[in-house]
């Protein structure tokens, strides 16, 4: 799933470059005729429909596979409920057609650390308080409940970010360039998407004894202030580290920004265990070519968006 996307399209390529893999590729896509499901075929890619919205397409595209890589994509409808709805249909599916190795794409449920009755932080859509972390973990207990033969894959913030979503660098009204986030002076585990299909790649080359496990994902540790001046560095542009409150990045007025105020609050304030969690040492392990900030930059500095 997501074959297009930045996870799942690192898979595909991990895999197709591996010219002794032991696996071909079906990539899933709504689109087969986009510019990208056509780069994947000639790849060498088997590319498929399906919708998670049609069961059956699900079923076709599942049936027959040994492993499933499985992803949600919440900033396409900004609902949590469909999430948990895209990921039971997922399950249920990879169930019924045999699928003998699932990853699951997901992150923490912030509602362990952060109770909805706690006012640290906005409860978000009636009952979350980072409702893509939420819904992703709680959409776990469908593979577990379900006996889908699954792999936990909780993943980071990944670096494409930057020029993709619109987190890179912008100019503050003195003209400057910041890089504003309201984490303080904690860190911000990060990952280039290619590394998470790589990763991926590796868990399913372990094969069935990675099965319920949960992995925790992370190509480096920086804080903002670190990270401002690699991307300095890289870009040839003076940019600083705005560090704001997270209420003050709630009111920024774009669309999610309520949603990621409260995921750098979490990520800030329980930045031990967020960090800690992620060991670098176990992902160079499954991933020994896993990139640094400083490597990523290297091959992408010059796509990321900055108004020097």
């Amino acid at each position: 799933m997501g074959a297009t996307g930045a996870q799942g399209g690192g898979l595909v390529r991990a895999i197709l470059q591996d010219k002794n893999s032991p696996f071909t590729v079906r990539a899933i896509t709504r689109n087969v005729n986009s510019d990208k499901a056509r780069a994947l075929a000639e790849m060498g890619a088997e590319v498929v429909f399906a919708d998670l919205d049609d069961h059956a397409s699900l079923e076709n595209a599942f049936t027959g596979a040994y492993g499933a890589f499985c992803i949600t994509f919440f900033w396409e409808h900004f609902s949590a409920e469909k999430e948990k709805a895209d990921a039971k249909a997922m399950a249920e599916t990879l169930k019924k057609a045999g699928v003998k190795h699932v990853i699951w794409s997901t992150l923490e449920d912030t509602r362990k650390f952060i109770p909805l009755t706690d006012n640290r932080m906005p409860t978000l859509l009636g009952g979350y308080k980072v409702p893509h972390f939420d819904a992703k973990e709680e959409a776990n207990e469908f593979f577990i409940s379900g006996g889908v033969p699954t792999t936990f894959l909780y993943t980071a913030f990944y670096w494409e970010n930057f020029i993709f979503f619109g987190a890179g660098p912008q100019k503050g009204p003195d003209g400057k360039l910041y890089l504003t986030m309201p984490m303080g002076d904690a860190r911000l585990p990060g990952i280039a998407s290619e590394d998470i299909g790589k990763v991926a790649y590796a868990i399913f080359r372990e094969g069935p004894g990675m099965i319920g496990k949960k992995v925790y994902i992370a190509g480096e540790h920086l804080n903002g202030k670190q990270m401002a001046e690699a991307l300095s560095k890289a870009t040839g542009n003076e940019i600083n580290y705005h560090d704001v409150d997270p209420d003050i990045y709630r009111g920024f007025g774009f669309p999610g920004a309520d949603e990621m105020g409260n995921m750098f609050q979490f990520k800030r304030d329980f930045n031990d265990y967020y960090c800690g969690i992620r060991d670098l040492n176990y992902v160079r392990k499954l991933n020994p070519e896993l990139l640094t900030f400083d490597q990523w930059l290297k091959q992408n500095a010059s796509r990321i968006p900055v108004e020097g």
